[in-house]
């Protein structure tokens, strides 16, 4: 499909009129991307080239560990961290969990060798360990904690965001600390919200400043010695490799990035107050005195008829969600992400996650809310 096609064409040619009609603008860029070209050429590339086993001798297992090590190397780059210190992981929910795992491990540990860690209240009795959340985290994040708590091995404090920042602030954590305190985890940016995600597979890398030396780290799965022992069995090349080449685009390109999608993003806000007015929205993710990621906008539509899904349900043309993918199972429930960011909950009811990514135009925009236009229009008649 060419870009710039949009709803302002539909007066051309009749090939242009069924194009336009049958055009699908995908913004829900938060839940997953398409991936680049060059990032499906690796991933391509690899499956062809580098089959083997990388801990093998012969020529395809040694190319495999090449393109592993590329890629540890691209990602350790666009993190500005070494590659000594990246582990590659199914993806964010493991790496998670991995996180979690590591901190209790070693507090247990540290616990059974005496270690000046508790304090001096311990009195000699073992304490379990206690780690400090947001109350907005992702489910990987969250359902982890709540499952340590369930389990009796860990005391996990969430820490709610300000009703005015939205943030997490650090006034709010520091008094939540404790003696037993032995990891605080706080996203860098909410998914609902506003984040950045640049354009690889499923695939996850871990940053560890000094796996196992300076930062203490505990495998949950055992087997081979991948990974350092870390993350044991056989590397997934391809999907690695993938991952490599969309670090590599990041690391070279990402103040362009930066700056068109924050400019489509901004656009699409602007034409969004233009259509409905600025008193019958609500952008969710104004927050004062918070800076934004560019690609977001989560915005609510205002009236009783207008909730998120039925809007989404009489779109044509508009590709996205009510928010994060793993609160799906809620229902006609609002986001509790949003609820707990002090957003009400006739308007959280309503909200529209649009995350736009690399190729997404001011064209899309133009045509995406049109499109919401007219499905607000059937919902209001209907």
């Amino acid at each position: 499909m060419e870009d710039g096609l949009a709803l302002k064409t539909m007066k051309g040619t009749k090939g242009e009129e069924r194009n336009t009609l049958d055009r699908k603008v995908y913004m829900d860029y938060n839940a997953t991307t398409p991936l680049m070209p060059d990032v499906i050429q690796a991933v391509t590339e690899a499956m062809h080239e580098a089959w083997g086993n990388p801990s093998s001798s012969y020529v395809a297992g040694q190319k495999a560990k090449q393109l592993i090590d590329a890629a540890r190397l691209n990602v350790a780059m666009m993190v500005g961290g070494r590659p000594e210190d990246i582990i590659f992981t199914s993806g964010g929910t493991e790496a998670n969990n991995l996180v979690f795992h590591s901190a209790v491990s070693h507090f247990q540990e540290a616990q059974k060798q005496g270690q000046e860690w508790l304090g001096e209240n311990s009195n000699g009795v073992d304490t379990l360990p206690h780690l400090i959340s947001s109350g907005v985290e992702h489910d990987s994040v969250r359902l982890p904690l709540e499952h340590l708590m369930k389990q009796r091995v860990a005391e996990t404090t969430f820490i709610p965001v300000s009703k005015v920042s939205g943030r997490a602030e650090v006034d709010d954590v520091m008094p939540a600390v404790r003696p037993n305190t032995c990891l605080v985890s706080i996203m860098m940016a909410n998914n609902e919200t506003g984040i950045l995600m640049f354009y690889g597979p499923r695939i996850g890398a871990l940053y560890v400043k000094g796996p196992g030396l300076s930062t203490p780290m505990y495998p949950m799965l055992f087997g081979g010695g991948q990974e350092r022992n870390f993350r044991p069995g056989t590397e997934n090349t391809p999907m690695i490799s993938g991952l490599g080449k969309a670090a590599e685009l990041v690391s070279q390109h990402w103040e362009q990035y930066e700056a068109h999608m924050r400019k489509v993003r901004d656009y699409l806000e602007e034409q969004l107050e233009a259509a409905f007015g600025k008193e019958n929205i609500h952008f969710n993710s104004h927050f004062s005195g918070s800076e934004r990621l560019p690609n977001t906008c989560n915005v609510s539509i205002l009236g009783p008829e207008l909730e998120g899904r039925a809007v989404l349900s009489h779109c044509r043309h508009l590709l996205a969600s009510v928010g994060a993918a793993c609160h799906s199972d809620l229902g006609d429930s609002p986001s509790p992400i949003l609820l707990s960011s002090g957003i009400p909950y006739t308007v959280a009811k309503n909200a529209l996650r649009l995350s736009v990514g690399w190729h997404t135009t001011q064209q899309d925009v133009d045509l995406i809310v049109e499109d919401l236009k007219q499905a607000v229009s059937q919902l209001k008649t209907s």
